[in-house]
């Protein structure tokens, strides 16, 4: 199946990142000040909450990808995922900041229990949509100009849920927030169900052996490992980065509305990079392109550190650099992934493409996870202040390790997963 998809597939394809974007980026941006700064649970405390419910993922992510592996429904092996947990998820979303805000154990015990309700939810959509481009298409370029729908609309569908939740916050409260987001999980999941509609799929042969045989095969593919391995790395860096935003704005550059500034520049540049990044994949390489951008989003981050002590312009410029990196930094690896899961159901003709992109995702929703529990990490260690009101007089050690886990963390692990990235060898016609 080499042809040429239609704009119809592509775009409602891309159009899923609407509710993956919000889910992925609002909690990772908001629900740590939530907790620290509106339910006043310690920074300890709240990033540990953060982190739980995302880490149980990275148990039934793999399960979930199984799952829709197996399936046998006449709508298509995963769209009926999309609708029905997208719309669970979207409901879940909004209950979770409906709850009560004092005392502060059932405030706590109320998001803790409806956001775990809700990475539960995320898994059934987010890995049977994660798996569907190795299904629609064989051929090597189609799935890099499928991706770049995706990471476009994505980068969209992240500009708008957090560039506007801060300020729907300030005006109608965390609720509003809530409501908000699920709206937007809602079109998305509804509309990349709706535009994949009677889209081509592959027919391949499902897997054989048991959850743990499965793993074990996908985790012996060595490109898969290093890709994944880079991919939640950065995913890290990512979640630190998001994590910081909001404390940055209002304890370094003294600026509440410096949130949502940041938040623009960071993912901004997406919208017009990423065409540029798919014409160099297309031209170059994937794996080029993905080692030049990462270094831009390592360096951009160290590029903030110096931003922040020179003024809020070019603390958002430096942002800026790094939204450039992200975008490759999204749009390569989930290109390359599907080639990767394409290899092996060539080679073995068996599909485990659901039991690959289980991993995948459950190792990016890992490295997500993780980023606002370091960060939380970071602030209790700097002695950051929690507070009902956000108005706590915070430290020169906490104002320090805002900023410092804001930026040098970041570029630090980015750093790292370079060791990684450089060891990853399939190209087109290579064998997994």
């Amino acid at each position: 199946m080499t042809e040429v998809l239609p704009r119809r597939v592509r775009v409602g394809y891309g159009l899923g990142s609407v509710a993956t974007g919000s889910f992925g980026t609002v909690p990772g941006l908001l629900l740590l000040p939530y907790l620290t700064d509106r339910l006043g649970i310690t920074a300890a405390v709240a990033g540990l909450m953060v982190f739980l419910p995302k880490a149980w993922d990275v148990v039934l992510n793999p399960i979930a990808g199984r799952i829709s592996d197996r399936s046998t429904s006449p709508a298509g092996r995963r769209r009926p995922f999309l609708v029905r947990a997208g719309l669970a998820l979207a409901v879940l979303f909004a209950i979770m900041f409906a709850g009560p805000t004092s005392p502060t154990v059932i405030a706590g015990g109320w998001v803790l229990l409806f956001f775990l309700a809700c990475a539960s939810a995320y898994a059934f959509f987010q890995v049977p949509y994660v798996a569907m481009p190795a299904e629609l298409t064989d051929d090597y370029d189609e799935r890099t100009r499928l991706m770049t729908w995706r990471v476009a609309i994505l980068a969209l569908a992240i500009l708008i849920s957090g560039g506007l939740s801060p300020v729907i916050r300030d005006w109608a409260g965390y609720r509003g927030v809530g409501v908000f987001v699920g709206l937007l999980i809602a079109v998305g999941a509804l509309a990349a169900w709706r535009g994949t509609d009677g889209a081509p799929t592959r027919d391949v042969v499902g897997a054989g052996g048991s959850l743990r045989d499965q793993l074990r095969v996908v985790w012996a593919s060595r490109p898969f490992r290093h890709l994944i391995t880079t991919f939640v790395l950065q995913a890290l860096a990512t979640g630190v980065m998001l994590a910081g935003v909001d404390y940055v704005a209002r304890s370094v550059l003294r600026d509440k509305g410096m949130s949502s500034v940041l938040f623009v520049c960071f993912v901004g540049p997406a919208l017009l990079v990423t065409p540029l990044w798919q014409r160099y994949a297309e031209r170059r390489d994937k794996r080029r392109g993905y080692l030049i951008s990462s270094v831009l989003l390592g360096g951009g981050a160290l590029l903030a550190f110096a931003g922040m002590h020179l003024g809020a312009v070019v603390a958002a410029l430096a942002v800026a650099v790094v939204g450039v990196g992200y975008a490759g930094a999204q749009m390569f690896p989930m290109a390359m992934l599907p080639d990767v899961a394409a290899a092996d159901a060539r080679t073995s003709g068996e599909n485990r493409i659901g039991v690959f992109t289980g991993v995948w995702t459950a190792g990016e929703t890992l490295g997500l996870a993780l980023g606002p529990f370091v960060y939380a990490a970071v602030l209790a260690l700097g002695g950051y202040v929690s507070s009902t009101d956000g108005l706590a007089a915070q430290s020169d050690s906490a104002v320090t390790a805002i900023g410092l886990g804001f930026t040098v963390l970041p570029a630090v692990i980015v750093a790292c997963s370079l060791f990684f990235l450089t060891r990853y060898r399939l190209g087109r016609q290579e064998p997994a």
